[in-house]
């Protein structure tokens, strides 16, 4: 026992953080623990109708507390094995913080400011702002610093969105001495230190805030001065370097070490992003593409190809030498809702479900809620099973999947979803075949866009809820690519990748790859294309094709 040594993986999602404390031998999971944040679960902070989606940094640091304690607890492992810890987040998520790293929302004055708060990966608030760095970066003055990032500045990402809280927030502006992606400020937590000389990170430095050796580093003042003195003076308060997640960021801090009854020995490494995390513990090789498939999907390949690092991909969400296997260029792309187009048309059905149930008198409380959570638990397994039952030899509508804009390919986060071909005949089911049809053909959209631009794809691997949950959803995505799909067996594939980080970082391996091949998940089922399926799909996706041209031209 003495000789075993033990990692902590902790992942921030969208709507909860979970850790796994893990064997470094062999990734076996010792301890898992979930924490959902309750001022997210309220909605607090948050306005849908707008595109306003923020969160409070108290939601995070009760979820650290909670997970990192408790997989202890449960594990029974001693302190002093516990060997090394690596966070991953959401992003581009970043948050506004004072000269000592601490979010404003957390000191007086801007305890309920949302523009104060962590301001959340699907926050759209920033779309004009996003198309400003576009037109400037794109009008060949000076370099493109877009071109690494797919050629187009997503309003999704770091700059827009400072950009756009400190226009709309002049006190915030005034007090946010510097900005913080969510993995860097939580990874800074526990590490603590002199923010000058934090650790950033690689992955989320180049991925979404325009990094890049070529032009040293961040885009320079003079670029980020044309949009507001605020972002030149905010850039000498930033980094130069950053780093990978397999180097050290420091050792747990001695208040943290106190609160969760660990040591000042474990080693914190330098944070990242969930999807790349992910995709590690998924096992990763080079041209595996590792679909991320939650409420969005990120969509993760790595190359060995050292022309990657100047050659550029047209439409995606960035290209960074090191953002997910050091050595290796990280390629990004993905959908701004996948599970999300999903979980709307739940939320649209349930609706009058709970309207009539508030308003009734004909039973009580009791009655009433459980009979609207069998609605909720029962309702997607009631629509697949009705949706794989109609046939595609018959008259289907036809979705796309921009219920919350596009991602990648070529980012537009002010598209909007459309449907066609609805006739009396129509049902619940009927729509939602054509929503599942519509996120698969956008994964497809993706895949063909890696393809066409030169960068090869051998293996596609399903992570995720939707991956685990959805046999009909994977399939239906097996028969759209048209080519295998496995599934890893993981619930907590990115929190395992974080924890193979960390034990890179703390002496356990030698480097990413070996630490993935004995610690990364096993695969649990394969999904293989159904030749007469693929066929018929293909027609849908045709039309799919012809409906996002005219809904782009209206949109526009």
């Amino acid at each position: 026992m003495a000789s075993t040594t033990y990692v902590i993986g902790l992942d921030y999602g969208t709507d909860s953080v979970r850790a796994v404390l893990v064997d470094t031998a062999n990734g076996q999971e010792m301890a898992t623990s979930v924490f959902e944040y309750p001022r997210w679960r309220q909605g607090r902070y948050c306005e849908p109708a707008t595109n306003q989606f923020r969160q409070h940094p108290s939601d995070h640091l009760e979820g650290l507390e909670h997970t990192l304690r408790e997989v202890v607890q449960i594990s029974g492992v001693p302190a002093e094995q516990i060997k090394g810890i690596c966070i991953d987040t959401t992003g581009s998520s970043p948050i506004p913080v004072t000269r000592e790293g601490i979010p404003l929302s957390l000191t007086p004055g801007f305890e309920s400011n949302p523009n104060a708060m962590m301001v959340l990966w699907k926050d759209h608030t920033a779309i004009r702002e996003a198309e400003e760095i576009n037109t400037l970066a794109h009008g060949g003055t000076g370099p493109d610093y877009t071109k690494y990032v797919g050629g187009i500045y997503s309003s999704e990402w770091f700059w827009a969105k400072i950009l756009h809280i400190i226009r709309e927030d002049p006190a915030v502006k005034e007090a946010a001495w510097s900005w913080m992606e969510h993995c860097d400020w939580m990874t800074y937590t526990l590490v603590g230190g002199d923010l000058d000389h934090f650790k950033r990170s690689r992955c989320a430095a180049g991925h979404k805030a325009l990094w890049h050796p070529s032009w040293g580093g961040l885009p320079p003042k003079s670029f980020l001065d044309t949009f507001d003195l605020y972002l030149g003076t905010l850039r000498d308060r930033l980094y130069q370097d950053t780093w990978t997640s397999d180097i050290p960021a420091g050792n747990l801090s001695a208040d943290w070490a106190k609160k969760l009854g660990l040591t000042t020995d474990t080693v914190i490494s330098v944070g990242t992003f969930d999807a790349h995390a992910g995709a590690v513990g998924a096992g990763i090789e080079e041209y595996t593409l590792v679909r991320i498939m939650g409420t969005s999907t990120c969509d993760i390949l790595v190359s060995p190809d050292p022309s990657l690092n100047e050659t550029t991909i047209r439409g995606i969400c960035g290209q960074v030498n090191g953002s997910v296997v050091p050595g290796m260029t990280g390629l990004e792309a993905g959908q701004s809702a996948f599970g999300d187009v999903l979980a709307w048309f739940q939320n649209l059905l349930l609706w009058p479900i709970r309207e009539v149930l508030e308003n009734t008198k004909t039973i009580d409380a009791a009655q009433k809620a459980q009979l609207l959570a069998e609605a909720e638990s029962g309702l997607l397994h009631r629509l697949t099973e009705a949706a794989a039952a109609i046939p595609l030899s018959e008259a289907l509508p036809v979705a796309l999947d921009w219920i919350n804009g596009r991602r990648t390919p070529d980012a537009d986060q002010g598209l909007q979803s459309a449907m066609v071909n609805l006739n009396l005949g129509t049902g619940a089911p009927h729509i939602f075949k054509a929503l599942i049809h519509a996120i698969c053909f956008g994964s497809k959209k993706i895949v063909d866009r890696f393809e066409t631009e030169g960068v090869a794809i051998h293996n596609v691997v399903g992570i995720g809820g939707v991956a685990r949950k959805s046999p009909y959803v994977m399939q239906t995505l097996a028969n759209v690519l048209n080519r295998p799909i496995s599934v890893a067996a993981s619930d907590q594939a990115p929190a395992l990748g974080a924890a193979i980080y960390a034990a890179v970082a703390c002496g356990c391996y030698t480097n990413v790859l070996l630490a993935s091949r004995k610690m990364s998940s096993p695969k649990e089922a394969v999904y293989e294309p159904q030749p007469e399926v693929v066929i018929a799909l293909s027609t849908q996706m045709d039309l799919y094709n012809t409906l996002g041209k005219f809904a782009e031209s209206i949109n526009k």
